[in-house]
């Protein structure tokens, strides 16, 4: 199973938006460029939400054969590790696997010391092109990247393997994930990543490095975009190497986690995955939420009220939404309205504050990202809910294809602003 050049996590947290998604993607193949989807829900928010891995999959199946769709698909187990991977064995062809925990922890003796024996080759100058500068690998810099990042490429050779007998040899896509690091990878680094995901003979497809910069929920990045571009850059020209020098699959590319709305970065990307003909793996999941309740509170009187519900009980209960998201959101609260100044709001204000668009003076980051963590909220409201986005399914399908082609497909896979 080999993944496309271009891919796109289209995470959906209440599974109602396939359709919507897929149109989006449609336009971009009428315009000549082929981004598949890749439904990601991770065990957490299957946790919150109260749905199962199988729920997924029979969204993901539904929306394709409502839509025609003619070409592949995954459903991308997101984040997980081997505590949690079984339940999406049956159900999942696409695994993100997590290995965070382990990053900067360090492996026994007897690992460490066979790791030096097998790279000690690998020390030396490495010329990649592209990088001006040759990468210098010494012993000593073997031993600090193994003693940081050597625990962490094992286990997930651990986790691949178990979903590997677990799928009883059915195809599938591995991501690994590296973003959750507390620096930005070298060049150097991730050359040494690639190295040892090689020798644990991971066919992995994609990475997700982390990059410099803050990538915050469904807000624009945060950083130097000069740095970001170099460093992007840098990490393409270190996987097109890395392919040859250690028979890594041909198709590996980058992977860019919380990469929605990171409006700054887009054309960046573009140009960089362009001028090295690069694949890229985009994740957008949180978004799709946001634009449900969009085109709720636009749908009526009805849907207005509870999207202003919504925001009051995620505004009282702020400390318990933000928890298992506290590292990729900044929330200055003494910039959040309060809920009785949004309950005064007509929805045109309400949408104004919620959807992204910085040329709004309305726009409030904080609000959305408060928002974009406490669809709890509306899961707990059950078929409230669900009969909401039914009854608006019209103009939140709209909002959802829109957003997804307009504000994510066009400026980086089309190269259109």
């Amino acid at each position: 199973m080999l993944l496309e050049k271009y891919s796109i996590g289209v995470g959906d947290r209440f599974g109602h938006q396939g359709v919507a998604q897929l149109r989006a993607l449609k336009r971009a193949k009428d315009l000549g460029v082929n981004v598949v989807p890749v439904w990601n829900k991770s065990n957490r928010e299957h946790m919150i939400i109260g749905t199962r891995p199988s729920d997924t999959r029979r969204a993901a199946d539904e929306a394709v054969r409502g839509s025609e769709w003619k070409d592949s698909y995954y459903v991308d187990a997101d984040h997980i590790g081997l505590k949690t991977v079984d339940p999406f064995l049956e159900c999942s062809n696409f695994f993100t696997l997590d290995v965070a925990d382990f990053i900067g922890m360090e492996a026994d003796r007897s690992t460490m010391e066979s790791f030096m024996r097998s790279m000690g080759p690998m020390c030396g100058s490495v010329r990649i092109s592209g990088i001006p500068t040759p990468l210098a690998v010494n012993e000593k810099d073997l031993h600090a990247f193994a003693s940081k990042y050597l625990l962490a490429v094992k286990e997930a050779g651990k986790i691949y393997r178990h979903i590997s007998n677990g799928r009883a040899n059915q195809d599938f896509v591995v991501e690994i994930s590296t973003d959750e690091a507390s620096e930005p990878q070298s060049p150097m680094e991730l050359y040494l990543i690639l190295a040892a995901i090689a020798e644990e003979r991971i066919p992995i497809q994609t990475i997700a490095p982390k990059f410099t910069g803050k990538f915050l929920k469904g807000i624009d990045y945060v950083g130097d975009v000069v740095q970001f571009a170099k460093e992007f850059e840098e990490d393409l020209h270190v996987i097109a190497h890395a392919v040859n020098a250690f028979g890594l699959p041909r198709n590996l590319k980058l992977s860019v986690h919380s990469g929605s709305d990171k409006f700054s970065l887009y054309q960046l990307i573009h140009r960089a995955i362009s001028g090295t003909h690069a694949g890229l793996h985009l994740k957008t999941a949180g978004t799709t939420w946001l634009e449900e309740l969009i085109g709720i509170a636009l749908s009526g009187a009805a849907g207005l009220d509870v999207a202003k519900v919504i925001y009051q009980k995620a505004y009282e209960r702020i400390d318990e939404l933000s928890k298992p998201y506290e590292t990729v959101i900044a929330i200055d609260r003494q910039r959040l309205p309060s809920p009785r100044e949004v309950s005064a709001w007509d929805s045109v204000r309400y949408v104004g504050a919620l959807r992204h668009d910085q040329s709004n003076r309305s726009f409030n980051p904080h609000l959305r990202q408060l928002l974009h963590v406490g669809f709890k909220v509306a899961a707990e409201m059950g078929d409230k809910y669900l009969h909401l986005l039914e009854t608006a399914s019209e103009i939140v399908g709209q909002n959802v294809t829109d957003n997804l082609f307009r504000r994510h497909i066009s400026p980086i896979f089309l190269g259109r602003s």
